[in-house]
């Protein structure tokens, strides 16, 4: 196996947790008999604190993998860089999410969850933002570790 190989890999299982939780349990869980506003919004905390946890031990994996790399083909700095630049990004927003949204929006499902009524706001569109960027900015650093591997 290459060193390139855990790059993608490590990608591509984080692209997969973020399409399962994000973009199917997070909405999907409210269609089943049975669950309340109050019971999605606990699931949702428990489910998506544990992503955001898998997330940032993919991060750590990658960028380990990075500096393996970085050390090994010094003679491909521009590669480095644009790749580096790439998750740069990424890791931008994983730490907006941990650190603002994250928290922000348990902290409104613990008051919903506690029987107030909150107006709505725009941190789910944030989030969801967030979530659909940092896909695509994963699956376009796999295109480039996949290329420099050719």
């Amino acid at each position: 196996m290459k060193i390139t190989d855990i790059f993608i890999a490590s990608t591509f299982i984080w692209v997969g947790f973020i399409g399962a939780i994000s973009f199917m349990e997070a909405w999907l869980k409210f269609q089943a008999p049975g669950v309340t506003l109050s019971i999605g919004l606990g699931i949702g905390r428990l489910v998506f604190g544990a992503l955001n946890k898998v997330e940032w031990v993919i991060t750590f994996i990658i960028v380990a993998t990075f500096i393996y790399l970085a050390l090994d083909i010094q003679n491909n700095k521009q590669f480095l860089i644009d790749v580096g630049f790439t998750f740069f990004w990424v890791v931008c927003l994983l730490l907006a999410e941990t650190f603002w949204l994250l928290p922000k929006l348990d902290e409104r499902a613990q008051l919903i969850i506690a029987g107030e009524t909150l107006p709505t706001n725009s941190l789910h569109i944030f989030f969801v933002a967030a979530e659909c960027l940092k896909v695509v900015l994963l699956i376009y650093f796999a295109i480039q570790i996949f290329h420099f591997k050719q």
